[in-house]
């Protein structure tokens, strides 16, 4: 807390929420609040959801995606570059990846804080503005849950952005989907990619590397074969109208991308 004091960007002691004790609330440097917190209430399941292994946090639920657990958050900022090395001067995270523009720019940052190998990420937003989100993430057991997902969202009228996808960056295997607030939510599975190094060094890429999709794309596509590249326009069709059924939209429309 004293490193943050220090940088000016402590607010005070909160009451704390359910299952935590007392929190210290403060921003980052783009404006986002943030708490820490000491004290934890451990989850005890009802008789219905208790485990046959009491290893286990509860017993699986089989019903929806069954996401495990929440994943990370990725902000948008005005500038990512200060945020990242606040995270790290203050909060002992450390950067695993990050995109630098031509001009020297840093434009995305991935953060982590453990092994896991990316919790927080800021992102430059494009609008200029401060203190917005970009999407939150929840994680699932395997990549085939994400597939699942989107049968899932597709039958239950919920507006599908993009994917499933692998990102290149951390890859990720995921999908961007919409609540019905209208922010955005990641389903992913991380492959269980973890970082164990502590002299692990950052990862650089450029805005004009291809990161898999942009730069294989049309040789690739030629490899396709034409029931699969049809079955990709009709999924495309379908999201097309989805856009009426968007629980988050308005007057037909899809929610703004932020």
């Amino acid at each position: 807390m004293a490193a943050i004091d220090a940088a000016g960007l402590g607010i005070g002691w909160e009451d704390g929420d359910l299952g935590i004790g007392p929190t210290y609330l403060f921003r980052d440097p783009d404006g986002h609040e943030l708490e820490l917190y000491f004290e934890t209430e451990r989850y005890q399941p009802a008789a219905a959801t208790k485990p046959a292994l009491k290893n286990q946090a509860q017993a699986y639920p089989g019903r929806g995606v069954a996401v495990r657990r929440l994943d990370h958050v990725n902000f948008l900022a005005a500038h990512s570059e200060p945020n990242g090395r606040f995270v790290c001067e203050a909060l002992g995270g450390r950067v695993t990846e990050q995109i630098v523009l031509d001009d020297g720019t840093i434009s995305a940052q991935w953060l982590h804080f453990a092994q896991k190998s990316y919790d927080l990420v800021y992102t430059d937003d494009r609008t200029g503005r401060s203190g917005r989100l970009h999407h939150i993430a929840f994680a699932t057991d395997t990549r085939e849950d994400i597939l699942r997902a989107a049968d899932i969202c597709l039958d239950k009228s919920v507006y599908i952005e993009t994917g499933p996808h692998k990102h290149a960056i951390q890859q990720t295997f995921f999908l961007y989907v919409y609540e019905p607030g209208g922010n955005r939510v990641e389903l992913c599975n991380p492959c269980a990619r973890l970082i164990f190094a502590p002299d692990w060094a950052t990862i650089t890429w450029s805005k004009s590397e291809p990161r898999g999709r942009r730069g294989a794309s049309r040789r690739s596509r030629r490899s396709i074969p034409m029931a699969l590249r049809r079955s990709d326009e009709h999924r495309w069709h379908e999201r097309r109208h989805a856009r009426d059924r968007c629980p988050g939209a308005r007057g037909g429309r899809l929610p703004d991308r932020r």
